[in-house]
């Protein structure tokens, strides 16, 4: 059985910082790394959904602003928090994935296209899953690394 590869590494600091300039709205003055970035992905997705809805109703302004936050959290907060040297080959297939979705994020803008919306959605899906999938793993290894008693 192969070792499930763990997570691109990124700092406290490096996680939170495109988080809170997004202006995402919660707290996160307790959340470990691995959390941000999980909420970064429910926020993604929100706004996602966001963009698709406004297309079906013709709201160009609430699409753009809802696109516009969301090719800010795949920069910023997604691509951004990521450390390609220590994160290694995972690291470096999100990187080419995160600029893959910019570029549809950018197309669906562009072409009102709700299909394109779909397949990020989907896309976004499925790395938060996974993402949330190893939470356990995650919180385990960094309580091992916590002195005694301060895990959690």
């Amino acid at each position: 059985m192969m070792p499930m590869p763990q997570p691109p590494a990124i700092g406290r600091r490096a996680a939170a910082k495109p988080y809170s300039d997004i202006g995402a709205s919660t707290s996160t003055d307790d959340a470990s790394p691995h959390k941000l970035i999980s909420l970064l992905y429910t926020t993604l997705l929100g706004d996602i959904h966001t963009a698709r809805g406004a297309i079906q109703r013709g709201d160009v302004g609430a699409k753009v602003q809802a696109l516009r936050r969301a090719v800010r959290i795949v920069d910023e907060g997604l691509a951004g928090a990521l450390n390609v040297d220590k994160g290694g080959e995972l690291a470096q297939r999100l990187a080419e994935l995160y600029d893959y979705l910019l570029r549809r994020l950018t197309l669906a803008n562009a072409t009102n296209d709700a299909a394109v919306l779909a397949e990020c959605a989907s896309l976004v899906t499925t790395l938060k899953e996974g993402w949330d999938g190893i939470s356990a793993q995650v919180h385990g290894q960094q309580a091992t690394n916590l002195p005694a008693g301060k895990g959690g």
